[in-house]
């Protein structure tokens, strides 16, 4: 079983998403786009307003809006995006917080009103395993919302979803993080062989915001770890990795490979809007903007992106 699937909601199983055939989307077709969007982090608009975000969190109907307004938007694109991915801190409650299971419980009752022929898949986010995550604490996200990391392939596109919180802090669980490790490698090598158009890696934390040698900060990867995985990632050609975490767009590039760091449908730490990022896949390129959520729902997708897709 390569995962469960409640309505367009995909829970991947066994390290991918049996839902695009490996047979089939391995070929390059044709231009397509996705949506990402990243941190509708249930319960941080009150905590935050109120200055406690570490217990704070105990109203979200605020999220619980503006997720909606993001299932809106998304249905009525049309063409219809290949998928919808979810990078991250999809609820505010850390593990073990009295809140979280209703939370997750809101959050997958909106988004099952996407609809059925947009697959919704899910990256894992510190607020969903917990700062120093156990395996406990990713089996429980496992068993919600599927793989804690996987590889799948749509259109001729390599896509790679890791779990970033083994990079970031591993101390209570040092052999997930070895077995992610192996199994990144493996995948690495065969992005390697540039058999795909393009490949692409989602994670929650962003290897880093601006610069690859910027300073090691709550919202990126400490320069060692960063540095190890820019290598990795630049030689296995891996074109563009794509984050949250940040509560604000941001991003840079190495050798070739873009960092794109998205802001957040929920609550905003700086001067972005509610939003999604819509991307295009191109044979020579990825190209992709930040909408808004009200921008994206009224207008549509720019003409500029949609040209790229003719």
């Amino acid at each position: 079983m390569a995962e469960e699937k409640q309505g367009p909601l995909l829970k991947a199983r066994d390290r991918t998403l049996s839902v695009f055939r490996e047979d089939v989307e391995q070929e390059w077709k044709t231009p397509f786009y996705f949506i990402q969007g990243a941190d509708p982090q249930f319960g941080l608009m009150k905590a935050f307003a109120i200055g406690d975000c570490d217990s704070g969190g105990d109203e979200w109907q605020e999220e619980l809006r503006l997720t909606q307004q993001a299932v809106q938007a998304v249905n009525q694109l049309e063409p219809k995006p290949k998928f919808f991915i979810l990078c991250g801190d999809l609820i505010h409650g850390m593990p073990g917080t009295p809140w979280r299971e209703a939370q997750e419980r809101d959050l997958k009752d909106v988004l099952k009103d996407i609809s059925g022929d947009i697959p919704v898949l899910f990256v894992s986010g510190n607020h969903d395993l917990g700062n120093t995550p156990t395996p406990e604490t990713i089996d429980d996200y496992c068993k919600q919302w599927g793989d804690d990391y996987f590889s799948f392939w749509v259109g001729g596109v390599f896509f790679l979803v890791l779990n970033s919180q083994l990079f970031f802090d591993s101390s209570k669980c040092p052999e997930l993080k070895q077995a992610q490790a192996l199994w990144l490698t493996k995948q690495l090598a065969v992005a390697e062989k540039r058999k795909c158009k393009h490949a692409v890696v989602f994670q929650h934390i962003p290897l880093f915001l601006k610069t690859p040698d910027e300073e090691n900060d709550y919202f990126n990867l400490e320069k060692s770890v960063r540095h190890e995985l820019l290598e990795k990632f630049s030689k296995a050609g891996i074109k563009a990795v794509f984050s949250g975490h940040y509560h604000r767009n941001a991003g840079g590039s190495y050798k070739g490979l873009e960092m794109v760091v998205s802001s957040a449908i929920g609550c905003q730490l700086g001067e972005d809007t509610h939003g999604l990022r819509v991307i295009v896949v191109t044979a020579e390129k990825i190209v992709h903007k930040y909408y808004s959520l009200s921008e994206l729902k009224d207008q549509g997708i720019g003409r500029d992106l949609m040209d790229l897709m003719k």
